[in-house]
């Protein structure tokens, strides 16, 4: 399941004798790779960071609607998890610009993701204060629609990205040109028989005359015969199409389902069920704050600064900076992974503590730091699975991060409602993330053990 960075990124080129030699392609690591990176970068300041300044509106809703806040943080939930589970809407932008960046780069990987992905810090940011604006100055509806006009861009995002070139590689019929006849073709029946014998005799024919003027001149049974080559090339073409569909399907079923499946890799299985606890804790503090500051009447400075802007900030420099440490030779991304979410964890269980402004900026600024992990998240998966099963395994990754942001924000609510405080769901989000985070080191033990015993159980029939 495990593949080499190094196997990647490369193309066939033809040397002497029709020998192949390896070269890197010019773009891995630099050129096009950092127009990937920017055009990643804003698209997730339009989608990331608009979502995550929905708090914004959910006070709007509050007062507008008159609901319950279970009933009312629905309406960010399903933005955030629709756009994570179910690949519309922003869904379809959002999951390419992750895996285009992890395509593009191998020696700086963790960088260029880190880089990419600080714009969900921007953007929370920059909508967040130009959502503010925008429901004083025209109203929640407006501003809906301001918002929707400025992710028009996206557009713009998605002409930036394109496939690596592929490898030309002659002896691959799937890199042959379509347009290469069949072996029956009228080429071919040129050198022998009655055509070879007509074009000793017209010698001016070839490529001055049609394959309608061929055929006149051909016997009637082989001008019959003739008069399907143009059918056959297109169910040739049609036939291969087939196979190469059929065959991705096959890929396809058995990467999920299959012997090769992704869930038979019972790591990647411990990561799917972190994933189900692990964004509710990062997603809650965005919906929630606006109206937790309201009720600790600290508006007045949430006004100068929002909590919120504080968390995307230092979330900026938390992706970076953990980007730059888990490239260290000398460093294991997993320590950097586990010990950023080790500290997400604590900043959860002790935000409902702190009731001043300075105190909850503080747990703001951490929980933005140690979320920086998320520009980790494809590097960790491709370790899990390969670079080849990255796109199928970080797109239920990411499915498994929407049913998380999907039922984190109601449950706040609901916790609420019933007690009146939202302390009680920060607790019960922490602990399950907690559980979460447990499961991921087990994993790795009982590999160990399971190797132990195997040795044990080969040594003794030895």
């Amino acid at each position: 399941m495990y593949t080499s960075h190094e196997d990647i990124g490369y193309d066939f080129e033809d040397g002497p004798k029709d020998k192949k030699t390896l070269k890197p392609h010019p773009n891995i690591d630099g050129g096009w790779a950092w127009m990937m990176v920017l055009s990643s970068f804003f698209v997730h300041i339009l989608i990331m960071g608009s979502q995550m300044a929905l708090g914004v509106l959910n006070v709007e809703w509050l007062e507008e609607f008159h609901q319950s806040r279970g009933l009312t943080a629905w309406v960010s939930s399903l933005s955030m998890g629709i756009t994570l589970i179910v690949g519309l809407g922003s869904g379809m932008a959002y999951l390419p610009a992750v895996v285009m960046v992890g395509r593009y780069f191998q020696k700086r990987r963790a960088l260029a993701q880190g880089l990419s992905t600080t714009g969900t810090g921007f953007g929370t940011f920059l909508m967040t204060v130009l959502l503010k604006y925008l429901c004083a100055e025209y109203g929640w509806r407006n501003a809906m629609l301001i918002q929707g006009a400025v992710s028009l861009n996206l557009c713009v995002c998605g002409a930036l990205m394109r496939p690596l070139s592929p490898g030309k590689n002659p002896n691959d019929p799937g890199e042959k040109d379509l347009r290469v006849l069949p072996e029956h073709s009228t080429e071919s029946v040129k050198s022998t028989g009655q055509q070879g014998r007509t074009e000793e005799k017209d010698g001016g024919l070839g490529n001055e005359e049609t394959l309608c003027d061929l055929q006149a001149q051909e016997c009637p049974d082989q001008a019959g015969h003739r008069k399907n080559m143009c059918a056959l090339r297109i169910l040739k073409t049609v036939s291969w199409l087939t196979m190469r569909v059929r065959k991705g399907f096959e890929d396809w079923y058995s990467g999920y389902f299959g012997t090769a499946s992704l869930f038979t890799n019972r790591m990647f299985v411990a990561f799917i069920f972190w994933a189900l606890f692990a964004y509710s804790s990062f997603v809650i503090p965005f919906i929630h704050l606006p109206e937790i500051v309201n009720l600790y009447n600290l508006s007045e400075q949430n006004d100068v600064f929002p909590l919120t802007s504080i968390i995307a900030i230092v979330h900026i420099f938390g992706k970076v900076i953990l980007g730059v440490i888990a490239d260290l030779p000398c460093i294991s991304v997993w320590n950097v992974f586990l010990l950023a979410n080790f500290t997400l964890v604590l900043s959860i269980f002790i935000l409902p503590l702190m009731h001043t402004y300075a105190g909850l900026a503080v747990i703001c600024a951490l929980i933005g730091f140690s979320s920086g992990y998320f520009s980790l998240m494809p590097v960790v998966t491709e370790d899990l699975v390969g670079i080849e099963h990255l796109a199928n395994a970080y797109g239920i990754i990411i499915c498994a991060n929407g049913i998380s942001a999907l039922l984190g924000p109601p449950f706040a609510g609901w916790i609420y409602d019933i007690t009146q405080k939202y302390d009680f769901s920060f607790y019960i989000c922490g602990l399950l993330y907690m559980i979460g985070i447990l499961f991921l080191l087990i994993q790795p033990c009982i590999r160990i053990i399971e190797q132990s015993r195997r040795k044990y159980v080969d040594g003794a029939h030895v």
